[in-house]
């Protein structure tokens, strides 16, 4: 984009660009009020991280990238919230958490599958098979081909990982 302050650029970048984001944001999702947010959240993140593209004919091409990305995380954050919608349906009433309880328990969950998501391929096979398989690490081992001692450093990575997410 031309020179010219931050915050006019961004203007300019919004000016000229949200009614296409938008637009294109319906296309994909289809429907209006998620492609408001998304298209709102681009222009969020383009303002937090402070980056803008060098030439206005990347304007599209790099709010759309930023898009997709919030994309992405809008259907991990609703299968999340429908696994654990689905997982609560099963639990008594009386056992039920509060509204509140399922808000922080929520934003937990999110919070820790994108601290997976950002661990190694490996890494986060390993911890979903201990996890969700319940294979012993020798059975991990075995089956992704690397040595237990590997699993193993797999596992402290993973954990650690989840434990960052809990301690913030």
């Amino acid at each position: 984009m031309a020179a010219g302050s931050a915050s006019t650029r961004i203007s300019d970048l919004y000016r000229h660009n949200h009614g296409w984001l938008l637009g294109w944001l319906r296309g994909k999702l289809g429907n209006a009020f998620d492609a408001a947010d998304i298209a709102q959240d681009t222009y969020v993140r383009v303002i937090d991280t402070g980056r803008l593209p060098e030439q206005a004919e990347q304007s599209r091409a790099y709010l759309a990238r930023i898009a997709r990305h919030l994309v992405v995380d809008l259907h991990r954050r609703r299968r999340l919230e429908y696994a654990y919608t689905e997982a609560l349906a099963l639990l008594p009433d009386a056992h039920l958490p509060s509204v509140e309880e399922r808000a922080i328990a929520l934003q937990t969950l999110v919070q820790i599958d994108a601290a997976l998501d950002r661990l190694p391929v490996r890494v986060r096979e390993a911890f979903l098979l201990s996890q969700f398989d319940g294979l012993t690490y020798q059975a991990i081992a075995d089956r992704m081909g690397v040595s237990l001692g590997s699993v193993r450093k797999y596992m402290l990575q993973a954990a650690q990982a989840c434990f960052a997410v809990m301690a913030a």
